[in-house]
């Protein structure tokens, strides 16, 4: 006997990019009905709950690519929502600062950038950078005034409960380890239940290669963790700065570097590093998972990563054993920090999508298939792009 379709719409994944597709899909068709599945017994626990809290302004991102559109779109459509649901947030701005000749060329390269992608800017020269924040030292910045801060957990949970009002369930604890297609539905089953939807969309973070592959989909990527280890400066530091506090990104390089993060709840964070994780989920130092390790370790794509960033690899892994090193990267723009301010914080985990030829996939990637779509690539600044992304997911199945 074949199964009914019980569902119009299934989404896996509860951090915010699930969250947000799940109430972007209601939205678009109120009445339907959609079931929202999370591994995890809460909401956001993993990328969306371990971030700097930023809303980013798309400054950095190649013009015309789907970060710099969607990112500039998540920034408005985050504060307008937030605005509307008595979220906190704040638009303390951010500089972004040059400490030497080399980065102050990279900075007017990103000022021209900023231009094309439509984001307002300011080029400040060094007397100036002083003057607004006296503690941090360059030889000039960029003041991105639109930038901001706010909890995205908290983002999440109000974005699940407007779900819920609209009528979609939400089921926690709910592992998947089996999805099959056919012409009329797609089936998604684990060790807690089975359930059978006209329309799937798998919005699973790091975890994101593995669904689809068993979704039978022929990827060629996979997804390799880097642990972003923060600090917490003690709470008589957590004045030294009013904005947020940015060097200059090396183009080469996907990640933004160690930045000073004022958060929405008061206080003031260093971070974060990128170091290779050898385990998806943990996050203690040191956690290791072997089935995660064994298939980094023998993925050609990493070990192509790993050549072409030796110096940078290893830089990474000094500054992670030793906070001496970490402080370093603080103290080419804020060199009155010391190694007591440095207070542990638990660290992230982010989801690198990795092509087998060790090309580090930079932008939004989306996968379909007739009744599915698989997000495979959301790394930053998803969590600032999670409204216009859910839009954009949602989108996928209106052809």
């Amino acid at each position: 006997m074949r199964l009914r379709v019980v569902y119009d719409y299934c989404v896996i994944g509860g951090g915010i990019v699930g969250v947000a597709t799940a109430h972007r899909l209601l939205e678009r068709h109120p009445g339907a009905s959609l079931l929202l599945l999370e591994k995890a017994d809460e909401l956001a626990v993993h990328q969306t709950g371990h971030n700097s809290g930023v809303i980013h302004s798309g400054i950095y991102y190649a013009p015309g690519s789907l970060k710099a559109r969607l990112c500039r779109q998540g920034a408005a459509w985050t504060k307008e929502f937030a605005a509307a649901h008595d979220i906190p947030f704040q638009e303390c701005g951010k500089l972004l600062v040059a400490t030497d000749s080399a980065e102050y060329a990279r900075m007017l390269a990103l000022y021209e950038r900023s231009a094309t992608n439509d984001v307002e800017v300011e080029l400040l020269d060094a007397a100036e950078l002083m003057r607004r924040e006296p503690r941090v030292t360059g030889v000039g910045a960029l003041f991105v005034p639109s930038t901001g801060i706010i909890d995205y957990t908290r983002v999440t949970r109000v974005l699940a409960q407007q779900v819920q009002a609209a009528g979609g369930e939400l089921v926690l604890g709910a592992e998947i380890t089996a999805i099959s297609e056919n012409s009329d539905a797609v089936t998604v089953s684990g060790p807690t239940g089975s359930w059978r939807a006209a329309r799937l969309v798998v919005c699973a973070g790091l975890q994101a290669d593995r669904l689809a592959r068993l979704a039978g989909l022929r990827i060629d990527l996979r997804i390799v963790p880097f642990r972003g280890e923060y600090y917490q400066l003690p709470p008589h530091r957590k004045d030294l700065v009013r904005t947020l506090i940015y060097p200059i990104p090396d183009p080469e390089l996907p990640f933004l570097g160690v930045h000073l993060s004022p958060t929405i709840d008061g206080e003031l964070t260093v971070g974060p590093n990128a170091v290779l994780g050898l385990a998806r989920e943990g996050y203690r130092k040191g956690s290791v998972d072997v089935r995660d390790a064994r298939e980094i370790l023998g993925f050609r794509g990493f070990h192509r990563v790993a050549a072409a960033n030796v110096r940078t690899g290893l830089r990474e892994m000094r500054n992670s054993l030793f906070k001496r090193g970490y402080l370093a990267e603080c103290r080419r723009y804020c060199p009155e920090l010391t190694v007591a301010d440095l207070l542990p914080r638990e660290a992230g985990i982010r989801a690198q999508a990795v092509l087998r030829d060790g090309t580090l996939v930079h932008d939004f990637l989306l996968e379909r298939t007739p009744r599915s779509v698989h997000v495979l690539n959301a790394p930053s600044p998803a969590a600032t792009s999670a409204l216009p992304i859910a839009a954009h997911i949602a989108a996928q199945f209106d052809d």
